[in-house]
């Protein structure tokens, strides 16, 4: 067996790992292979009478939505009190739940069974840490 293949082949008993690679010289495209017929509700790919929703052209010709400014400008300070050039996608949820937003509809995308939805009520607490003046200056 070479190298390759003891790279690629399924160690951890995990059915959504692949067990192969395709190579990208063969002319094959991985994207048409996996999932066919599989909708996300992810794709951007637009074909033919596929248009960008008016929410997307207008982020995408530099006219924000007032929704879109405040999650810029949230992601910004952020990343400027913080001192972070790239925050991680658990500080983008910690931001996106301090900005008030609640998982209280069902999803619109299909993860497949990776993952279950689940909703909750609007007023729920952003269950995010906050420090505490006393515990700001035990911390000094």
């Amino acid at each position: 067996m070479s190298e390759a293949d003891k790279r690629t082949k399924q160690t951890d008993g995990d059915p959504g790992r692949r067990e192969s690679v395709v190579d990208r010289r063969s002319g094959i495209d991985r994207r048409d292979l996996e999932g066919e017929g599989l909708s996300t509700n992810l794709e951007r790919r637009r074909g033919p009478g596929r248009r960008r929703t008016d929410f997307m052209k207008a982020a995408e010709e530099g006219e924000m939505t007032q929704e879109q400014f405040m999650f810029v400008m949230a992601i910004d300070t952020f990343k400027r009190v913080n001192n972070l050039t790239f925050p991680t996608w658990t500080d983008i949820l910690e931001v996106v739940r301090k900005l008030g937003y609640r998982k209280t509809m069902p999803s619109e995308l299909t993860l497949g069974k990776r993952v279950e939805d689940w909703t909750e009520r609007p007023d729920t607490p952003s269950g995010v840490f906050k420090v505490t003046d006393s515990e700001d200056d035990r911390a000094s």
